[in-house]
């Protein structure tokens, strides 16, 4: 994610701040600060105790003494706060959120929320606290700030208070992104992922959406799936390049979405499927190969025009035969 949002290309300093909301152990804190060209101030909270002393310690083993981690329950009781009790605002935010947190509210009032986290947006559903988190992402960036946040694929697509939230976030212009990822990806769900990208500078100029389906390009680990170097690099070369590839990315239009109600279920936007491998089963028994699927080679035909007469040779209609090097028949 720190590829993604852009804090490698960006001009940083010390004055850079980055923030994790449910930072855990502060890895993902940690990559998005090894990705800047400067060392910038890093900011996490992280609801279990032990596990935000383990954060802590990891900043200093990986030389980031000045990072300020704090420990308790982001939602109910956010610790980063500005003088005057207003949620503190950063340049960068990632989280990796619990996925569909059942007791997102406990300890809070969403409709008389202080920081106004779901005033403009929605509510989310009591028991379904992933637009919780990405609303409290949203509140905690600047007005030029940028953010990514792994969260369920089903946020996508949900219907009731989910949808308005989503609704209003895309007319907002808010949404930069969304990468969709490999089901069974990660510990402790099996269920498919995505990538939403937010960022606020020149958000009411977006006229769309990049979205890239991912969830093919994974190897199997064990009893997960795990992405390649290979298919991270693409991700985020395509995501950063904008570039629009068949079956896998491409730029959706604002209108477009509000055509499918502002549903952002990537399939509805991408075909991914791949042709289906049609077996032709009088070339199976008689010999030969179907010209139709010579036929579909044309773009090499087109580019060597000899070529297709000196590999292939017809046989019986419908049916050609392969010529070796030599000129002998093959298939």
């Amino acid at each position: 994610m720190a590829q993604i949002i852009g804090i490698g290309a960006a001009d940083t300093s010390n004055a850079t701040t980055v923030y994790d909301p449910t930072c855990g152990s502060g890895s993902l804190l940690l990559k998005v600060g090894d990705e800047a060209h400067a060392k910038v101030t890093l900011y996490g909270q992280e609801k279990d105790a032990a596990t935000s002393g383990l954060a802590r310690m990891n900043m200093i083993l990986h030389d980031n003494p000045t990072a300020l981690i704090k420990q308790g329950n982001t939602l109910a009781n956010p610790l980063f706060t500005s003088d005057d009790g207003q949620l503190k605002t950063f340049d960068y935010v990632v989280a990796n959120p619990p996925f569909s947190d059942k007791r997102w509210g406990t300890g809070i009032d969403p409709l008389n929320d202080p920081h106004r986290r779901f005033h403009d947006f929605g509510t989310p559903p009591d028991k379904q606290g992933d637009y919780a988190y990405l609303l409290h992402i949203v509140r905690s960036l600047k007005s030029t700030g940028k953010g990514a946040c792994i969260l369920p694929h089903g946020v996508l697509f949900r219907g009731n208070a989910e949808a308005d939230i989503r609704k209003n976030l895309i007319r907002k212009g808010y949404i930069k992104g969304i990468i969709g990822l490999p089901a069974n990806l990660f510990y402790g769900t099996g269920i498919p992922a995505c990538i939403i990208v937010i960022d606020k500078e020149n958000a009411h100029t977006r006229k769309g959406i990049f979205m890239i389906d991912a969830s093919s390009g994974y190897i199997k680990d064990g009893n997960k799936n795990r992405l390649r170097d290979m298919d991270i690099h693409r991700i985020v070369d395509v995501f950063n390049k904008r570039l629009e590839v068949a079956k896998y990315s491409r730029m959706v239009g604002a209108l477009e979405i509000e055509k499918n109600e502002f549903n952002l279920n990537i399939p509805r936007y991408i075909d991914s499927q791949q042709a289906e491998d049609i077996q032709d089963i009088e070339g199976h028994l008689k010999g030969g190969i179907p010209s139709a699927d010579v036929d579909a080679l044309r773009p090499y035909w087109d580019v060597c025009p000899q070529l297709r007469q000196t590999l292939f040779k017809a046989n019986r209609p419908g049916y050609c035969r392969g010529l070796a090097g030599n000129g002998r028949n093959v298939g």
